[in-house]
């Protein structure tokens, strides 16, 4: 099995900075890609950003030059740096880890973690 948690959400003015971490542990299990994902009330959960093994990162483009996606395998962590924040980026962000374990693909969620961006 395979455990996603994600960290590092609060409450922050616009313009201010956050580092949201994606840690992902278990057993015998190969990261393929790494994702963030968002979700504000009323709304479907979007994708935000993307990094895939040997890839370049990709974002969506309300977010890019402000955000920024990272990996860190041998720690099998993933971070969304997040500058420059406005109060449109209020969600919960959940980070998706795709993994290779046992032969086949799978994709495993964290349970979210609330940015909260005040005017």
């Amino acid at each position: 099995q395979v455990q996603v948690v994600e960290s590092g959400g609060g409450l922050v003015q616009a313009g201010g900075s956050l580092r949201l971490t994606c840690a992902v542990s278990g057993s015998t299990f190969t990261i393929n890609a790494i994702a963030w994902y968002r979700q504000a009330p009323g709304n479907q959960r979007e994708l935000v950003a993307r990094i895939v093994n040997g890839g370049i990162p990709d974002y969506r483009n309300s977010v890019k030059g402000r955000f920024t996606i990272s990996r860190d395998n041998a720690k099998n962590t993933g971070y969304l740096q997040m500058d420059n924040l406005k109060p449109e980026d209020t969600a919960v962000y959940y980070c998706n880890a795709n993994v290779a374990r046992a032969g086949s693909n799978w994709s495993y969620w964290g349970q979210g973690t609330q940015v909260t961006v005040s005017s």
